[in-house]
């Protein structure tokens, strides 16, 4: 085949690959660290009220 050929590809996700490239301004952007962070603590918290009642 030809290198400047297009072989098409999966031409379904084309747009979902348009979309998640693009930033919004408005998103809230959140550190990873931080969403582990709390998940943690969550589960701490679920673990003492467990041991606890």
């Amino acid at each position: 085949m030809d290198r400047g050929q297009n072989t098409g590809g999966l031409m379904s996700s084309a747009g979902l690959v348009r979309y998640f490239d693009s930033e919004d301004s408005n998103a809230i952007l959140i550190n990873p660290k931080t969403v582990i962070a709390t998940g943690v603590m969550v589960g701490v918290l679920v673990q003492l009220l467990t041991f606890v009642s």
